[in-house]
């Protein structure tokens, strides 16, 4: 076999297709737990041999929108090609290739969420610099620019003015310190939280699991919840490391009105693992604006989670997982040995 072919093993077992391993991690030991037969398909690097079967299992894309930050800028298209390989042989996808094209593009999330009748920010997209501050002409400051295939706060930028968008607009034209990797930068109403916070709700198999408050008190765009890319002290308040930026939000449940129109939404997209980011404004807007679905959990939170004898994000998933790699190929799968790497 090639040294750069994707790896298989002779059991049915879990592909995890991926692009980043320092995400991964907290994934596999649960599946470990689970004793789990588990596979990390890594990109780039790799090959598909297109007249060859893929193996037997159940394929779970953990593809980002920010790959081409870390290694490769065409890593978005190795994930297509080898979603598009496992659609034409008919295997079972977690978050497979429609879901991903809504991964990649903001643009996209913005039109599902407004199409359902979800409330959302006043979305403009730029096709080029100066098409970015014709656009924002017609925002009234404050705005935000973000890149619309973004995660981890790509491009994420507060204006307080015209003129402050103007003198860096060439920044966000190709070859700019700020260019979004397809071209594309979007102009957003900023919208201001009641309370310095944002939350993000976790859905996993398509339902709630549970709701974080993310506090945004420092004034950072940068969200990821995972322990990779936290930024130390952004969501501190006057004392740094007394606030935690990420902590469970008990009053939203899977009875809140707007999880049950998530729900619904999810459901409808084919979406089974995601986190939806929203904003409650003091004049009672919900504002729904991000919708991840390649998710990452808090590892304090996720401790708290376990202390308060509650399931753990990332052990629910596991769960799910398992559940549906049964169903893929239930007549092989047993509990598995050591998990393949």
């Amino acid at each position: 076999m090639s040294s750069h072919a994707l790896p298989v093993t002779g059991d049915p077992a879990v592909y995890i297709i991926h692009d980043n391993p320092e995400w991964i991690a907290p994934f596999t030991d649960a599946l470990d737990r689970l004793g789990v037969a588990h596979v990390e398909w890594l990109l780039p690097e790799t090959t598909i041999d297109l007249a060859a079967e893929p193996p037997e299992g159940l394929f779970w894309s953990r593809l980002s929108a920010s790959a081409h930050t870390r290694t490769d800028p065409h890593v978005k298209e190795y994930g297509r090609a080898v979603l598009d390989w496992l659609a034409a042989a008919g295997r079972r996808v977690i978050n497979g290739r429609d879901v991903y094209e809504l991964e990649v593009s903001k643009i996209r999330q913005h039109r599902e969420l407004a199409g359902q009748g979800f409330d959302v920010p006043r979305t403009a997209a730029a096709f080029g610099s100066r098409a970015l501050v014709e656009a924002a002409a017609g925002f009234t400051p404050p705005f935000i620019t973000k890149h619309n295939q973004g995660g981890k706060g790509l491009g994420v930028r507060r204006f307080d003015s015209h003129a402050e968008l103007e003198a860096v607009a060439d920044e966000f034209a190709p070859g700019g310190t700020n260019a979004p990797i397809d071209g594309i930068t979007l102009i957003q109403e900023y919208v201001q939280p009641a309370q310095p916070f944002i939350t993000r709700a976790e859905f996993i198999g398509g339902r709630f699991h549970y709701a974080v408050r993310v506090d945004v008190s420092g004034g950072s765009f940068e969200l990821c919840p995972a322990d990779a890319c936290e930024v130390p002290g952004a969501g501190a308040g006057p004392n740094v490391g007394e606030v935690p930026q990420f902590a469970r939000r008990n009053d939203v449940t899977a009875a809140t009105p707007l999880i049950a129109r998530l729900e619904t939404l999810l459901s409808g997209l084919g979406i089974e693992i995601a986190g939806i980011e929203f904003i409650e404004t003091a004049d009672g807007r919900q504002v729904v604006y991000d919708i991840n679905t390649n998710t990452n959990y808090n590892p304090s939170v996720e401790s708290a989670e376990l202390s308060a004898g509650r399931q753990p994000a990332v052990d629910r998933i596991a769960q799910y997982v398992s559940d549906t790699l049964a169903e893929a190929a239930p007549q092989s799968v047993s509990p598995a040995g050591p998990a393949a790497r």
